[in-house]
């Protein structure tokens, strides 16, 4: 899997909450208190299984961070950017 130039993922992640810091993606997320932090964990947890690619997470008692790259590519490439789009999406149905 090729990695995704800096362009095309600041373009991709731009006004998504998600940030471009080095060769990874973060993003991090309130979700007021740790049984709603556990729940926004257990779907982002869905979402990887169903693209067997898995984010590296951080879960603080409100707060979730995520963090996104492909280690065998040593960077960031399409499935990072497919799986933030798809957690982005999610929380824009949380906020809906």
């Amino acid at each position: 899997m090729d990695r995704v130039d800096d362009a095309a993922v600041d373009a991709a992640v731009a006004g998504s909450g998600w940030t471009r810091e080095g060769g990874r993606l973060r993003h991090r997320s309130r979700h007021g208190g740790f049984t709603g932090a556990l729940a926004f964990v257990n779907a982002v947890g869905r979402l990887a299984e169903e693209r067997d690619h898995h984010p590296d997470i951080a879960l603080h008692w409100d707060t979730v961070e995520l963090e996104l790259w492909t280690h065998s590519a040593g960077g960031i490439t399409r499935a990072d950017l497919d799986l933030a789009a798809a957690v982005s999406a999610l929380e824009g149905a949380r906020e809906a």
